[in-house]
Parts: structure tokens; sequence; C-alpha cells
């Protein structure tokens, strides 16, 4: 399968194909370090960075947010930046950076449905704000000048599934629409709708037929987004947190549930090993590694007791030692 995507414009796939994966962007997840872990499982076909406020790069706090932003081209083959704010200005500056860059596509954050984030007028509450969205898509389209791609990803709705609000948004002509496959109020508290997905479509179809649209929701590895795919249609397939259970998500087959403890805790070294090169104390906290902890210390002998250990830590030092000895216990067995 063939993913397109880059200076010319275009995102999308062969036609009679399967559909092309994505890393979701999560905030303080889907850094730098986190993507080179995935990729070296199994790489997806787009990753997505954390989403960045605008906002915030286009003030004197620029610096405590540009690690975000970080670029590795070993791994991060086809990279999206994900960005949200509430300022046009902003969003048309930033997005011209992020083409010098290198990024290779721009996407607006249309769905993220945290309260205060909401409270401040950003992400899913602009579904209620068509407005400013609009401003909004126009500011970044404007600022790549047509060099990358432009997509948004939101939600079904606010507090009810509407699609006049994906009709509105159809009518910019995007390259990509990402639908998490549930309304701001639902949360991640029902099942996502995917049996809905063909009412995006159809509506794609009418109004903007090169827009690509993705699914997001309830998807813990490449073979069940396949199924869905290959039942509601659609040409990619979003997988956030799926990757907490797997790091391997994006593989063809399980090869998580074969991994042994020692290989499971020597990739969490790795990937701890990584954040300590990567990082400065100042730039990113070592607490963040402790939200990891359970992909990879999970599902076998004294994972909860060295679990216990690691969220003790306050150093990437300490947890590297706590990982260590464990390591070498097994080694010895």
């Amino acid at each position: 399968m063939l993913v397109r995507i880059g200076r010319s414009g275009k995102i999308g796939v062969q036609p009679g194909k399967k559909p092309f994966f994505v890393l979701a962007p999560m905030d303080d997840v889907t850094d730098v370090v986190f993507r080179s872990v995935v990729a070296e499982c199994a790489p997806p076909d787009l990753f997505f960075t954390e989403f960045v406020n605008v906002d915030g790069l286009q003030s004197p706090g620029r610096p405590r947010l540009i690690h975000k932003l970080a670029i590795d081209r070993k791994t991060d083959h086809k990279i999206i930046a994900q960005i949200w704010g509430k300022t046009p200005e902003n969003f048309k500056k930033t997005a011209s950076e992020l083409v010098d860059m290198g990024f290779d596509g721009v996407d607006i954050n249309m769905g993220c449905p945290e309260k205060t984030v909401v409270k401040n007028g950003c992400c899913s509450a602009l579904i209620n704000n068509r407005e400013l969205a609009g401003e909004i898509i126009r500011a970044v389209q404007e600022g790549v000048g047509g060099r990358v791609p432009v997509s948004v990803k939101t939600r079904l709705g606010f507090n009810d599934i509407d699609f006049t609000w994906h009709e509105y948004l159809l009518g910019f002509n995007l390259d990509m629409l990402t639908v998490h496959m549930r309304t701001r109020k639902e949360m991640s508290d029902v099942d996502a709708h995917w049996d809905l997905m063909p009412e995006l479509i159809s509506r794609r179809d009418s109004i903007s037929p090169q827009t690509k649209i993705v699914g997001n929701g309830d998807v813990p590895s490449r073979e069940h987004g396949v199924e869905l795919s290959a039942e509601f249609g659609g040409d990619g397939i979003m997988i956030g947190r799926g990757v907490f259970k797997d790091p391997f998500c994006f593989a063809d087959t399980n090869v998580w549930e074969s991994k042994t403890a020692l290989e499971r805790v020597l990739l969490y070294k790795s990937h701890v090993e990584k954040f300590a090169r990567f990082y400065t104390e100042r730039q990113k906290s070592p607490q963040t590694l402790k939200r990891f902890c359970k992909v990879y210390v999970n599902g076998f002998s004294n994972a909860s007791e060295l679990r216990d250990q690691v969220m003790n830590c306050n150093e990437t030092s300490e947890i590297i030692e706590h990982l260590d000895a464990f390591i070498e216990d097994i080694k010895k067995q």
C-alpha cells in the first residue's frame, strides 16, 4: 500500500488498496521520542505530532513549546503537525513556519473535548463557532500557500451528531478530514459510531471528492481498522489509545502478545534512554515517562511490582536503574 503526501499537496492511496493508517496526535504522548519507538516497532503510514498551541508559539512562551515540533527524519517519514488555538493570524504565521521546518502537512485540531480548552473557545468549541473556524482554515491555507496539505480533525458534532458541520468543513476543499466518531458530549463514554461513516463519505463525494476521510475511535489494531474500513468505508484509519495497549498496533499481525517480559522491559528502557538523550529536564519532565509504564510493563509476572517502583522515580536515571535490575533478574533465571 502506498500513501502519497508531501509538497505536491496530495494525500491518498492507490485505488482499490486497503486504508492508510495514522498515529493520532496526543498531548505529551506522540512526541519525537515515542514516535521513534512506534516507528521501530511497526510504523503507521502517517505520523501526527502532539497538538501545539499557535497562540503560545507566537508569544514569549514559544521556547517552552517548540520541542513539541521536533522531527527525527530517520523515523518521522510523512509527519503532520497538528495545531490549535483561536487567533487566525497566529495560525497563518505558524502554518508558514511549519512548512519551512519541513513538515509534510498541517492539521487543525477542531475536536479536542477537554473542558478548559473548550471553555476557552478552542478545538471542539469551534463546532459552535463556524465563522471563526472558517477564518482559521483560510488562515492556515494562506500560510502554507499550497506547499503542503491542510487537514482538520474533528468530531461528529458538539452535543448532537451534526453533518452540516462536516459539510461546512468540506466546503474548504480540505486535503483530509479526520472524524472522531463520537460527539464532544459523548467524550469516549460510548462506542464510536462507525456506522455513520457512510453518511460522511456521501457528503464528501458530493462536496469535495478529493478530500480523504479518516475515521478515529475504538480501533485497537491494524486488523480491526481494515475490518472497519471494509464494512463502513473511508480512506484512512487513525489509532490513538490503541497504541497504549500495543506499541505494535500498526503491524499486520499480533506481535505484542508474543513478546516476553524481557523484550517488553528492554523496549521501555530504550524509550527512557531516548527520552534522556533528547530532552533536558527543563524542556520536559521525566514524570511524563510514567504514563508509558503500563504500555510496556504489563502482562507478565511481577509487572505490578516493577510499575510501583517506576512510579516512585523522579529521574530517568532512577527508572533505568530499576529496569536494569529487573532485566538482570530475568537473565539469571
